[in-house]
């Protein structure tokens, strides 16, 4: 069905394809919106762990280290601005692949954003149980543990539903209260750091390069969702591009910043749990540690309120395209949001959060995060030399010649072989899962698919 357009302010900017019974998303996201749905996304739980992870494989390489995989993930961002500023429907990678590729490719790259939203959605609000437990022992375990995470799942699939505008408030709220201790992290700490611990650079081996890498493709993991509500954005194909190099650039510097305070003032960084929070309590007391406490907790409920957002927006987009059942297209009278995606995502995620099922599904995370950047990133050489007859838009920001898609390629190649054994079987598995659903889709579908 052809999109219809519609007035917003001064402009007229084109409709997202109706449901079946007529209505359609309402297109309230601005660029600020789309840049704080992608830096909630990115700046989730890990910024607050994964420091000293991150420097028990790379050690005082470890800063050097975030700004390397932040130019590499501008790289691939830049690749996502010039694909993104093509469409205007939600979706994201999906459309991006569906066009350039075909169906089945481009809902494995569907499936894929899907089960790395959701089991993520699952392993941050179990963190945030064992967050809050350090307060607070009763949300660690049994009634106390159930009651928290389903609250906090079902309220934010609440919100989401409620509408997007509210939703987009919420995650801008979230994404300038999980900035704020952060911000207060690195300006205190940097007047307390020791230079000494900065250096010397020792030897790394080629396993321990391979897993920082793969472990800051983690921390830098989310960026790639800014495009899948685009459906519901002003002017998608002018603010897509400016959110993606937005918060790359941002959270680039936010992270290297944090990594460099925290090596600079946390002896033995490499063994900690908590290490902003451990090497608060050493410049800040007690109260530092509390503060980046809180803003871990209110971190990764941000990030879980996005997780709910985007995840439950690939399965409209795969839906409205018809790969998945119309149960999933469905489009709520009054908030115009894709209720029963919204509310099917947040169930699922909460199934895999309170049976902990999660932990064995998550291994496939990185996998799905780099099938996904490969994927929008050929796509970004594909959609340059094809003729679409109108059906793709042409680009709104380019990146000139073909040096970045394919250095962006061949990164995240480099990055997929430096994969586990454990972690490749668990992303072929979900994707011999997603081509097995893509098959029984096809079976049993009963009505003409819009090709469109």
């Amino acid at each position: 069905m052809a999109p219809i357009e519609q007035p917003i302010g001064n402009e007229t900017a084109p409709a997202v394809s109706l449901s079946d019974s007529g209505l359609e998303l309402r297109r309230e996201l601005g660029k600020w919106d789309l840049a704080a749905i992608g830096i909630n996304q990115v700046i989730g739980s890990a910024v607050f762990i994964l420091p000293s992870q991150v420097a028990a494989q790379l050690g005082n390489w470890s800063p050097i280290a975030f700004v390397a995989v932040g130019l590499a993930s501008l790289l691939v961002a830049l690749c996502f601005a010039e694909v993104g500023s093509r469409f205007e429907g939600t979706g994201g990678p999906y459309l991006y692949t569906r066009a350039a590729f075909g169906r089945f490719i481009a809902f494995e790259v569907g499936w894929m954003q899907w089960f790395t939203r959701v089991t993520g959605q699952a392993a941050v609000v179990n963190a945030l149980a064992l967050a809050l437990g350090f307060y607070w022992p009763a949300m660690t375990s049994g009634i106390g543990r159930i009651a928290m995470i389903a609250s906090v799942t079902l309220a934010l699939a609440w919100v989401n539903v409620r509408g997007i505008r509210q939703s987009a408030l919420v995650i801008n709220l979230f994404t300038i209260a999980k900035l704020a201790p952060l911000a207060v992290f690195i300006v205190v700490g940097s007047w307390f750091i020791d230079a000494s611990r900065l250096t010397p650079l020792g030897p790394v081996s080629l396993n321990e390069a391979s897993t920082g890498a793969l472990l800051l493709v983690f921390a830098f993991g989310g960026y790639e969702v800014i495009g899948i509500p685009a459906g519901e954005a002003t002017q998608p194909r002018k603010h897509v591009p400016f959110a993606f190099v937005t918060t790359i650039l941002a959270v680039t510097v936010i992270m290297t910043l944090t990594q460099i305070v925290a090596t600079g003032t946390l002896p033995d960084l490499a063994t900690s749990t908590t290490p902003l929070a451990d090497a608060s309590l050493l410049f800040m007391g007690g109260a530092g540690a509390l503060l980046i406490s809180a803003g871990a907790v209110v971190s990764m409920t941000g990030n879980n309120m996005g997780a709910v957002l985007t995840g439950s927006r690939v399965l409209f987009a795969l839906a409205e395209h018809g790969e998945l059942p119309r149960f999933f297209r469905a489009i709520h009278r009054r908030y115009r949001t894709p209720s029963n995606a919204i509310v099917f995502t947040a169930i699922v995620a909460l199934g895999l959060a309170l049976s902990g099922s999660f932990a064995v599904l998550a291994v496939a995370s990185a996998i799905a995060r780099l099938v996904t950047y490969i994927s929008a990133c050929a796509a970004t050489i594909r959609l340059r030399h094809r003729t679409f007859g109108g059906a793709v838009e042409p680009a709104l920001f380019v990146v000139p010649g073909t040096l970045v898609p394919l250095l962006a390629i061949s990164v995240s190649l480099l990055m997929l072989a430096g994969a586990s054994r454990q972690q490749l079987l668990g992303g072929a598995a979900a994707l011999a899962v997603g081509a097995a659903l893509f098959i029984a889709n096809n079976w049993f579908a009963r009505s003409p698919r819009d090709h469109s």
